[in-house]
C-alpha cells in the first residue's frame, strides 16, 4: 500500500490548481492529479473575462423555448445538437423546470455571492503569488445592434444593481465617438466596470507554478480511474498506480459525472457545454477593453500577447470534432461590429467543454455519502471568474473552518 497523501485534487484545470493553492495556505499538503496537462481542458481557450456581470443564470425564463428555435440553426450560440441521448433530454426537463423567475432570481443571487468573491480576492492573489497573466481591471461592455436586445438585457440591470453589481448605459453615437475599432450600427452599449479580464492559459500555468512554489506536487499524465472508501481517507485507483490520500477533490469539470459514475458518487447533474475560440496576433485596431457582440453572442478579447473571439455554447456531448460552421461564426460575427475583425496571423483554434450544471450554479462540498471526497466542479462558463471564491470556499469547508461564503447554495447535497 502506498505512503498516504494529505489532499489529492483530482483535475489540473483553473479550480483544481486554485484549490489546491488555498489549501497549501491553510496548511494542508496536496498532491494534483491531471489526466492531460496542466489546464489542456476548457482553462485553456476561453475569453478570460473576469464577469460578475454574468450573475444571471442560464436557467432563464423563455430559454427553452430560444433553444428549440434554434436547433435548426447549427451556428446559433446556443445549440442543442438534435440525437437520442437519455441523459441530455432529462438534463434538458430539469433546466427547463428551473426557467422561471423565482428559481432564476435565486440562483442569480448565490452566483452574484461566489463572483463578488472571487473579484475580491483575484487581485490579492495576483499581487500576493505574483501571476504573470496580463491580468487589467478594464470593464466590459457589451454592445447592441438591435434596440430590442438593448432592452432585454437592460431589464436585468435593476436586479443586478440590487447586488451590487453597478452597470451604465451608453449611447451609440457617444460610444462610437470614444471606439474607433466599431463599426458604424452601435445603437448601445451597457457597460460593466467592475468586470476585468486575464490571460486564462497564462492565469493557470502562473498557478501551477505557485503550487509547486508554495510545496505542492502536479502529476501530469496521471488519469483517476476511481475511488473508494478507506477508513479514516480515500484510495485512488490512477494509471500510475494506487494513491492514497486523507482527503480527496473532484475538480474535473465537464468530465465529473463519468468520474463520479466510476467512482460509485452520486450522479452529478452536469452536462459538457462545448465552447469555441479564435486566438490570433493583435489586429492593427482592437477594442480599447474586451467588449460582447451580444446579438452574436461573440466575445472579443485583447490581451497585449494576443487577440481571441470565443464563446457559443453546443450541446453535443464528448463530441471531439472541431466544427468548422461555428468557427467561421465567430468571425462572421466579428465583422458586423469590428473595423479590423481578426487578426493579421491565426495562432490556434480551440474548443473545449465547459460543465454545465442543471441549475447553472457550481456544486462545491462533500460528496453525499463520503466522509473524505470534496466535490469542486459544474462552474459552466464561469470557472475563472469563479476560481478564487471557490478555492476559498473548498479551503474553509475541507479544513472545517468557518467560511466567508454561505456554503449552502452550492451544497452536492442539494441533489442528493
Amino acid at each position: 500500500m502506498s505512503e498516504r497523501d494529505d489532499v489529492l485534487v483530482v483535475g489540473g484545470g483553473v479550480i483544481g490548481l486554485a484549490s489546491a493553492l488555498a489549501l497549501l495556505d491553510a496548511g494542508r499538503g496536496v498532491r494534483v492529479l491531471e489526466a492531460g496537462t496542466v489546464g489542456c481542458g476548457s482553462s485553456h481557450g476561453n475569453c478570460g473575462t473576469i464577469t460578475p456581470s454574468h450573475a444571471a443564470p442560464l436557467a432563464a425564463p423563455g430559454k427553452i423555448a430560444k433553444a428549440l428555435k434554434w436547433m435548426l440553426t447549427p451556428d446559433a450560440p446556443f445549440y442543442v445538437k438534435p440525437r437520442f441521448d437519455p441523459a441530455l433530454w432529462l438534463w434538458l426537463l430539469r433546466f427547463a423546470a428551473r426557467c422561471n423567475t423565482r428559481d432564476w432570481r435565486a440562483a442569480m443571487v448565490a452566483r452574484a455571492g461566489i463572483l463578488h468573491e472571487s473579484r475580491e480576492q483575484l487581485p490579492l492573489w495576483v499581487r500576493r503569488y505574483g501571476l504573470q497573466c496580463e491580468y487589467a481591471e478594464q470593464g466590459v461592455d457589451y454592445v447592441f445592434h438591435t434596440e430590442r436586445e438593448l432592452a432585454h438585457l437592460s431589464a436585468e440591470l435593476p436586479p443586478l444593481a440590487e447586488l451590487g453589481i453597478a452597470s451604465e448605459i451608453i449611447d451609440g453615437p457617444t460610444y462610437l465617438r470614444n471606439e474607433p475599432a466599431l463599426r458604424e450600427g452601435v445603437v448601445g452599449v451597457v457597460r460593466f466596470p467592475g468586470d476585468a479580464r486575464l490571460r486564462p492559459d497564462r492565469y493557470v500555468d502562473e498557478l501551477a507554478r505557485a503550487v509547486r512554489e508554495a510545496g505542492g506536487s502536479i502529476e501530469e499524465h496521471c488519469e483517476v480511474q476511481g475511488l473508494a472508501d478507506d477508513g479514516d481517507g480515500v484510495r485512488v485507483a490512477t494509471s500510475r498506480g494506487e494513491l492514497r490520500g486523507r482527503d480527496v477533490l473532484v475538480a474535473t469539470g465537464a468530465w465529473s459525472p463519468r468520474l463520479a459514475k466510476a467512482a460509485g458518487l452520486s450522479k452529478l447533474p452536469i452536462q459538457p457545454g462545448k465552447g469555441y475560440s479564435i486566438t490570433y496576433d493583435r489586429p492593427a485596431l482592437v477594442p480599447k477593453q474586451p467588449v460582447v457582440l451580444y446579438e452574436r453572442s461573440v466575445c472579443v478579447t485583447v490581451w497585449d500577447s494576443g487577440y481571441r473571439l470565443g464563446s457559443t455554447m453546443e450541446f453535443s456531448g464528448y463530441d471531439t470534432s472541431l466544427n468548422r460552421r461555428r468557427l467561421d461564426a465567430l468571425e462572421r460575427g466579428a465583422r458586423e461590429y469590428l473595423r479590423d475583425p481578426v487578426g493579421p496571423v491565426k495562432r490556434e483554434e480551440w474548443f473545449g467543454w465547459r460543465p454545465i450544471c442543471v441549475d447553472d450554479l457550481p456544486i462545491i462540498g462533500r460528496a453525499p455519502g463520503h466522509r473524505h471526497v470534496w466535490l469542486a466542479t459544474g462552474h459552466g462558463m464561469l470557472g475563472i471568474s469563479m476560481s478564487t471564491g471557490t478555492a476559498r470556499l473548498v479551503a474553509d469547508l475541507v479544513c472545517a473552518r468557518t467560511p466567508r461564503l454561505d456554503p449552502l447554495p452550492f451544497s452536492p447535497q442539494r441533489f442528493a
